[in-house]
């Protein structure tokens, strides 16, 4: 279990240029980084192969893949896909989630340096996805396309963008390779294959959610992905002692899942239960029993499941006791911690063993493998994001005083989109930074070895009619912060208008009165709304900052427009523009579904 002499302190650099212009670099050492990812697999198939790696439900127990077992199947399959003319260099378009099939043929791909594309499920499965989809396969032109369940994706498998691709599934059919025909091929060739691989070949493309544009394919090479495990191994060393443990529901196209907990057990020898439930009404009942039975050592989610964990502890000392007993580490990404969620997370954790195992984030992005910054030292509290991880280099440009521009160089962060020059020419600066376009400060000015706390998207501050800038995610912290316990989340609108207002997301547990036109105007959630946007206006210090009008959602965040992502956050810019018409009620001064924060 995680302890206090398990802390590191941060080790920082800080470079002063002229200009005001930042550099800073981390002053740990990365220790030696494997070639490929294959590597790790040889190394826990030989210390210890009958631990388990992957595992998936199967009736009321698990199905595991212990390491030994994972290198016997990846290399027959890596086999099986070179006797099909799978080769380097060629792509393979995963179309359903996790699981331990994709994770071997994940693997598999990798050995013999072939590249893997992960698609969200919805890009399948939901009409209106399709289009990024297609826009995917038209890009990469796969050479083969796999289905855990070829009926389900049937659709997906027949279009024509596939037909000249080898299909793969978990069980044969009519032009369908099954993964036992795989399973079963003579290994005789791998090694050879294996051995070809270099450290800058690609090992999949990941590509984004494409909220602005078009999806961006970002490769992702053995190198970032082994730096970055390396780099969580030295700020954690702990990883080292305790072999993570993890239960998941995240899914495999996105990051945080896809790279950074599928290879941190791949890394560690650790073991990861694939969770079929999600933080959704619903869906969360499975979570909650898979952990009862699954001890996890480290805890990575997104705001809204701890939240949701967090009031079924209250209830379930048995629940509890199960998530706290081995728990070294709690992760949150993809948005900033409430600090409601927080200091339940903390009284559980104290009232069950009588300490709060690391609580932490970090900053990073698909383009980063993901983890760039890192928060290690202890005494996190929510939007801290640390210093840069060895060998990462962080290139801070003053925007305004304790507010910097954010761009990134290191061995962990992309070379280029794929295929996508025009937008490579803007993501890289003169001297090879990479443009994030998100802004950072320092926690404590006082003590900039405190590190970062991420301070919102440079590209979501926008003007009010007035022409004064509003710092849209910085707002966005506050107004959760002053709405804590009632909502799940917000959106700051007011680009062009005369005053700031807020589309509220309310918790989906709640049960509260509908109105029948998108909103909810339950009168007394709305009076307690009203009651704390007052007095958040109240300490307002210009328009910029006070918030005047807000509105309850009465449909949560839709994943089919994109409103919200794979893994949970929202998608500002696509509510903003799917509830255009919302929004103009917003600014209706007449509107009943109005709650007038200060008098209009």
């Amino acid at each position: 279990m995680f302890s206090e002499k398990d802390y590191l302190k941060h080790q920082m650099n800080i470079d002063h240029r002229p200009d005001g212009t930042l550099l800073l670099s981390s002053g740990l050492e990365l220790d030696a980084v494997p070639p490929t990812t294959g590597e790790w697999l040889h190394e826990w198939a030989e210390k210890t192969p009958k631990a388990v790696f992957l595992a998936q439900r199967s009736g009321p127990g698990w199905e595991e893949l212990r390491f030994g077992e994972a290198l016997e199947k990846t290399r027959a399959v890596a086999a099986g896909l070179l006797a099909h003319g799978i080769t380097h260099g060629d792509r393979i378009i995963m179309l359903s989630g996790a699981s331990i099939s994709h994770g071997i043929i994940k693997l598999a791909a990798q050995y013999i340096g072939a590249v893997t594309v992960p698609m969200a499920e919805q890009y399948s499965l939901i009409e209106d996805a399709l289009p990024r989809l297609l826009h995917i396969a038209d890009t990469v032109k796969a050479k083969m396309v796999f289905a855990e369940d070829a009926e389900k994706f049937a659709r997906a498998l027949d279009l024509p963008q596939f037909d000249a691709c080898l299909k793969l599934a978990g069980t044969g059919g009519a032009g369908i390779i099954g993964l036992d025909e795989l399973l079963s091929a003579d290994t005789g060739n791998v090694s050879a294959a294996h051995a070809m691989v270099k450290p800058d070949d690609m090992a999949k493309i990941l590509f984004t959610s494409g909220s602005t544009s078009t999806p961006k394919g970002v490769p992702q090479t053995h190198r970032m992905m082994c730096v970055n495990q390396v780099q969580y191994s030295v700020c954690w060393p702990f990883l080292r002692d305790h072999p993570p443990v993890m239960l998941d529901w995240l899914p495999w196209n996105h990051v945080f899942s896809g790279n950074s907990n599928f290879n941190k057990a791949l890394a560690n020898g650790g073991a990861l239960y694939i969770d079929t439930g999600k933080p959704v009404k619903g869906l969360f009942d499975r979570t909650l029993e898979n952990l009862r039975m699954i001890s996890p050592t480290l805890s990575s989610n997104v705001p809204v499941a701890f939240g949701m964990l967090v009031a079924a502890m209250r209830e379930d000392k048995a629940l509890r006791h199960s998530f706290f007993r081995n728990l070294d580490l709690i992760f949150y990404a993809g948005a900033s911690l409430p600090a409601d969620i927080w200091n339940g997370l903390e009284e559980l954790a104290i009232a069950e063993r009588g300490t709060v195992p690391m609580m932490t984030s970090s900053w990073g992005m698909t383009e980063t493998a993901p983890m760039a910054i890192m928060h290690y030292q202890g005494g996190a509290s929510s939007g801290m994001i640390g210093v840069p991880g060895p060998e990462l280099e962080a290139k801070l440009l003053p925007v305004e005083p304790n507010r910097y521009e954010l761009r990134v160089r290191g061995p962990n962060v992309m070379a280029g989109y794929y295929h996508e020059p025009e937008k490579n020419a803007e993501a890289f600066d003169e001297e090879g930074f990479m443009r994030t376009g998100d802004a950072v400060r320092f926690a404590d000015t006082d003590d900039l070895d405190q590190g970062l706390r991420f301070d919102g998207r440079l590209t979501e501050d926008f003007k009010l009619l007035t022409a004064v800038w509003v710092q849209s995610g910085r707002l966005r912290l506050a107004a959760l912060a002053a709405l804590e316990g009632l909502v799940h989340d917000v959106v700051v609108t007011g680009e062009n208008r005369a005053d700031l207002g807020l589309l509220i997301f309310p918790h989906a547990t709640l049960a509260l009165d509908n109105a029948g036109d998108g909103t909810i105007r339950d009168a007394d959630y709305c009076a307690q709304i009203q009651e704390r946007l007052a007095a958040f206006a109240a300490d307002a210090t210009g328009s910029s900052n006070r918030i005047v009008r807000a509105m309850v959602m009465a449909e949560p965040p839709s994943i089919k427009f994109a409103e919200v992502t794979a893994k949970g956050s929202l998608n500002n810019s696509a509510i903003i523009r799917h509830r255009a018409s919302i929004i103009d009620r917003l600014y209706d001064d007449e509107d009943p579904s109005v709650i007038k924060a200060v008098t209009l």
